[in-house]
């Protein structure tokens, strides 16, 4: 998968600290570099920095836009660390842990469990949470950053469905493996998605239910962007995932389940990257006043 053309990218929202944390990240990942900092202004939220960064080969955004959505466990980050094609796997993933603790909390500490021989989940100081994991080098190879879904509270139980849903709404899209909970661990119900992979526009996601009392659900703290080239493209994700309407705001949706997406135009960060301070006032103007987007709109603002 080449890196330009990841269509779903992970969007994070911080309250001021979103250049901090692609930093932090940036510095701990193989592989990684923050690759724009731009800053809106007059947004609902004052000025808010708009950061792009990429980790291990996996773009992200981040924006710092207020205090409004905090990140929880409910979408976390798996990282592969793949002893065929590393021999300090191992000692790499332990490095990582070691770097991401800074601050953080253990939610599952650093050990061998019956699924991997050595794994950690971790909630580092800005609320992200990872799932370090040396994987089973028989396996079929992953990507090293894969977004999972945790389906906890009146949303437990709901993981496969998630799943078929993703799979027929987005093209490129294919079914991994699926484990499910045996008899005997409750609560966990017999049946339900104790892990699941699947691929949606070449990108691995990871969904799991866990019936375990959280104190936290889906928001838009976490969303992923949906790129899109064209209007008819816009208007299909819209439709297809929307199922929130008052959640419909400059670009954002809710789907079903309650994660958040944001379907936007493809060429947005390169004018976000390359426009002239005026041409992003416009665009930010613009896009403010809109629910779902409208390219000729925001190409004529960008053009003026």
């Amino acid at each position: 998968m080449s890196k330009t053309n990841q269509k779903i990218v992970p969007h994070l929202w911080y309250d001021k600290e979103a250049k901090e944390a692609a930093e932090f990240y940036a510095s701990i990942f193989p592989d990684s570099k923050v690759t724009n900092v731009r800053t809106l202004r007059d947004t609902p939220s004052g000025d808010a920095d708009l950061v792009s960064f990429e980790l291990w080969g996996q773009k992200f955004m981040a924006i710092s836009a207020g205090p409004y959505f905090k990140i929880n466990p409910s979408v976390s980050f798996f990282v592969n660390f793949d002893p065929s094609r590393d021999n300090d796997a191992k000692e790499k993933l332990t490095e990582v842990w070691n770097k991401l603790s800074e601050g953080g909390t253990a939610l599952m500490p650093l050990d061998k469990y019956p699924f991997s021989e050595w794994y950690g989940w971790i909630q580092d100081k800005f609320g992200l949470s990872w799932q370090l994991i040396l994987t089973n080098p028989e396996g079929e190879e992953r990507p090293a950053i894969i977004p999972s879904f945790l389906f906890v509270g009146d949303k437990c139980g709901m993981a496969e469905e998630a799943m078929n849903f993703y799979l027929t709404v987005f093209k490129n899209a294919k079914q991994g493996l699926i484990a499910r909970y045996p008899a005997g661990m409750e609560p966990d119900k017999e049946g339900s998605i104790m892990f699941s992979e699947f691929m949606i526009e070449n990108q691995w996601f990871t969904a799991m239910d866990s019936a375990h009392e959280h104190k936290f659900g889906f928001n838009e703290a976490v969303s992923f962007i949906v790129y899109c080239d064209t209007q008819e493209e816009i208007d299909y994700y819209w439709e297809k995932l929307s199922a929130v309407p008052e959640a419909e705001e400059c670009g954002w949706l809710k789907d079903k389940f309650g994660i958040s997406w944001q379907v936007m135009p493809s060429n947005m960060n390169e004018m976000m990257s390359k426009g002239t301070p005026e041409q992003l006032a416009r665009v930010t103007k613009a896009f403010l006043k809109m629910k779902k987007f409208d390219l000729k709109k925001i190409d004529e603002a960008y053009k003026g």
